[in-house]
């Protein structure tokens, strides 16, 4: 396996308390594979994703426990120059905020080519060449022209096509996509989705998707990690995900989604707020809001349960899987 997270916890010692943002995190990608984490603001899908880029501003942030196996070694036992050597060449991340990202004051071109002279050793001007090659990659238009021009030239879905070059400078094993088509419309959101989808077939290379956007998804991933409260409460392939959810969280998830078969219906909302970090409540963290949920909920934390029928493809962390799968809300 590429990347094989094992019981990651991570917390954050805040004045008001300590938020346990991942609690036991366990997921993996392989090769060519891609990887969509789910979850509502708050679940610790990007905190997960820093920790394995190693990029977590500590303090407050601290690992408390796991491990982050990438290409066979532990990420967390590495020290700072060598897991330095990792990012970018290794592995790379592609951030939500590309304006935010990209430096303002340097050209785009000076930034895609810093890859090659920091990692490569590489002239300014070989470098600048390969900055050119990259924008062409990813289908920025005249890149020759372009590349002198600075971040806020660009329009915002050209800006993400930077952040996807630049990620792709080293041809890394693994990128990491945290919310890549936020604030993009309709439009941009699906040629970016599509270029990532294309990259990854092209090179081989795993790929892991941070959304809370089950529709964004539906056509590019193989398999679904959704979070809550810092936990995995179900993986599964895609396909299985959408037909029939086997957490009550995941089911809420799907049933938000406006359906053009249901016009003039009621959209469906969780019930609820997500928890406070500081103060998740026992048992399962979802019973305040579940509908299917019963005593035993509010006090014991469900283990991760394989879903039977599936080879081991499929977990749920909920004690009424089955019920959840015949799509039955009484509780």
């Amino acid at each position: 396996m590429l990347l094989e997270v094992r019981d990651l916890h991570v917390e954050f010692r805040t004045r008001d308390g300590v938020a346990k943002a991942v609690n036991g995190v366990a997921y993996g990608v392989d090769e060519g594979e891609t990887l969509a984490v789910l979850g509502e603001s708050g679940s610790g899908k990007s905190v997960t994703a820093q920790a394995v880029m190693g990029i977590l501003d500590t303090p407050p942030a601290r690992i408390t426990g796991g491990e982050i196996l990438f290409q066979g070694r532990d990420l967390l036992t590495l020290k700072e120059d060598e897991r330095r050597k990792v990012r970018g060449a290794g592995m790379a991340m592609i951030f939500q905020d590309a304006l935010s990202a990209l430096n303002p004051v340097l050209s785009v071109g000076d930034q895609l080519g810093e890859m090659f002279v920091v990692h490569r050793g590489m002239s300014r001007k070989d470098a600048r060449a390969k900055a050119v090659e990259l924008m062409d990659r990813v289908r920025i238009p005249a890149a020759a022209d372009r590349v002198r021009d600075y971040p806020h030239q660009f329009s915002g879905g050209m800006r993400q096509r930077i952040m996807i070059a630049m990620a792709l400078a080293l041809e890394p094993a693994l990128i990491i996509a945290d919310e890549p088509t936020t604030a993009l419309d309709v439009t941009v959101q699906a040629q970016v989705m599509d270029l990532l989808a294309e990259l990854r077939r092209e090179l081989h290379m795993g790929l892991i998707l941070i959304t809370h956007d089950l529709g964004v998804v539906a056509d590019v991933a193989d398999r679904i990690a959704v979070m809550y409260a810092g936990r995995i409460v179900e993986s599964a392939p895609v396909h299985d995900i959408y037909k029939a959810p086997a957490h009550p969280y995941t089911r809420g998830l799907l049933d938000s989604i406006p359906r053009l078969d249901q016009k003039g219906h009621e959209l469906y909302a969780i019930k609820g707020l997500p928890p406070n970090l500081m103060r998740i409540p026992p048992g399962c963290a979802f019973h305040p809001r579940c509908p299917m949920a019963r005593d035993v909920c509010r006090t014991d934390v469900p283990p991760q349960a394989e879903v039977e029928g599936s080879g081991g493809a499929r977990r749920s962390a909920c004690f009424f899987w089955r019920e959840c799968l015949d799509g039955r809300h009484d509780g």
